[in-house]
């Protein structure tokens, strides 16, 4: 197994570095923001796959007996989501610009993912518990932490100069 080593250097270049005794390509270097952009298409890929994954695996993905399709409300998450999926596509090119993007799909899946959680308590939903909920969790935990992670050491302006 490779070892990785993580080094922060000048802002925006934190690097992952796979050592070359372990990597047949002499030496990976990756930034937090290659992760982030990564994570960003992984994750809308993800969300345009809600409506297969219910279809594979009802009892962690859809929240009723039968077809996914059957279920308007099913099929209005999927509409949500698939809609966001695009955009976290679309950020992934550029996640500084997409900043408020990126917060909003971390805010919101810690929130839907907490509402659901216990909303999964009775025995007939439980399987939500290996299914979307922790997968809303990761979401936010990757993405945010990435965020923060490609953005430290930047300088931020605080808002237009003013002069006296």
């Amino acid at each position: 197994m490779p070892s990785v080593n993580v080094k922060a250097t000048e802002p925006h270049t934190s690097q992952i570095t796979i050592s070359e005794r372990d990597s047949g390509q002499g030496g990976n270097l990756m930034s937090a923001h290659r992760l982030l952009q990564i994570a960003l298409a992984v994750f809308g890929a993800a969300f345009l796959l809600i409506y297969p994954l219910a279809i594979v695996w009802p009892s962690g993905w859809a929240w009723h007996a039968g077809a996914p399709y059957e279920s308007q409300y099913f099929m209005m998450i999927v509409g949500v989501y698939a809609t966001l999926g695009v955009f976290l596509l679309n950020a992934s090119r550029n996640p500084q610009a997409h900043r408020s993007l990126i917060w909003f799909t971390v805010w919101s899946s810690v929130v839907h993912g907490g509402i659901m959680a216990v909303q999964s308590m009775p025995a007939e939903h439980c399987g939500h518990l290996l299914g979307d909920v922790p997968a809303l969790f990761l979401f936010a935990i990757v993405l945010g932490g990435l965020l923060v992670w490609s953005e430290k050491g930047q300088a931020k302006p605080l808002g237009p100069s003013v002069a006296l």
